[in-house]
């Protein structure tokens, strides 16, 4: 295997071929040509001393090194990005900040909160990531977070913004049909919407006297939105961020003083974009926006 190190374009082709599976297809994504991405593959194969792709009839297939090399590359391209990210930022408020938010929070809290931003600082670009996963900061697949899960890397900067209250909540047609439960046992009566998979927010529940459990529900599915969207379609009664279901009015809120939840959520950052300008123009203009949307 050669010392040299090989150059990151021949890792960004690298990764535009294990996702696409073809040298053609690699190309377009990042336009060059065919034999030149094909002459990457083959550098990169000789700096490292390894096979990456084996032909086959549904094109080109990553060997198992191909596949355990993956994420250093695109740890690799995330860096390169945040590097272009902070170069655009450091002449004032413009540029590009990418922001990570649940699935709930990036679809239905964020959007106003980034409509105002957009108006006050309209060279910024926001690229919203939204992933109940979370995105590494200390390797920038982010720049900011907006979790509902308490951050403990050291390297970053946290700040609690909001407490959200989660009650559980119905349609009002679906309440006319199957009338309105007086107690938590006469839940157990009802369409009940809820999880696939137990998450720590769950067993934390469970732990405060909430008896959840996966064989309740007549929906059961990890994704929040498709559990909000099928509570907005009359499909039953499920969880629901209270402050998102008083902007509704057809959803209606049940056993108030018997089920309420509460949803940490907190505004992090590597501790290296402090000083970025445009950084913490966004960070502060979320954290505001979240806390307001709380109330």
């Amino acid at each position: 295997m050669t010392t040299s190190v090989p150059d990151w374009s021949l890792y960004r082709s690298f990764l535009g071929v294990i996702r696409t599976g073809s040298l053609s297809a690699a190309a377009r994504e990042q336009g060059l040509t065919q034999p030149t991405v094909g002459r990457h593959i083959e550098a990169l194969e000789k700096a490292l001393g390894v096979s990456l792709f084996i032909r086959s009839q549904h094109g080109l297939e990553p060997t198992d090194v191909a596949l355990e090399l993956r994420p250093y590359a695109e740890s690799l391209e995330a860096t390169a990005a945040a590097l272009v990210r902070a170069a655009a930022g450091s002449a004032g408020i413009r540029g590009t900040v990418r922001v990570t938010a649940s699935e709930v929070v990036g679809a239905e809290v964020l959007p106003p909160i980034l409509t105002q931003l957009h108006e006050s600082y309209p060279e910024l670009v926001i690229e919203l990531v939204l992933s109940n996963r979370n995105e590494d900061l200390l390797r920038r697949e982010a720049d900011i977070a907006v979790r509902t899960v308490r951050p403990t890397q050291q390297a970053l900067v946290v700040r609690h913004v909001a407490d959200v209250e989660i009650g559980l909540h119905a349609r009002r047609d679906y309440l006319e049909r199957r009338g309105t439960p007086a107690s938590l046992n006469e839940l157990r009566s009802h369409t009940l919407i809820g999880f696939d998979h137990e998450t720590a927010f769950i067993r934390s529940a469970r732990a405060r006297g909430f008896p959840l459990d996966r064989g309740m529900f007549a929906l059961r599915t990890d994704n929040d939105l498709a559990q909000l969207a099928a509570l907005r379609a009359g499909l039953g009664i499920g969880g629901c961020q209270v402050p998102l279901a008083r902007r509704s009015g057809d959803l209606v809120r049940l056993l108030p003083k018997v089920f309420s939840l509460e949803l940490e959520v907190w505004i992090a950052m590597h501790a290296d974009l402090r000083a970025n300008a445009r950084c913490r123009v966004v960070a502060d203009a979320l954290a505001a926006g979240v806390a307001a949307y709380a109330q």
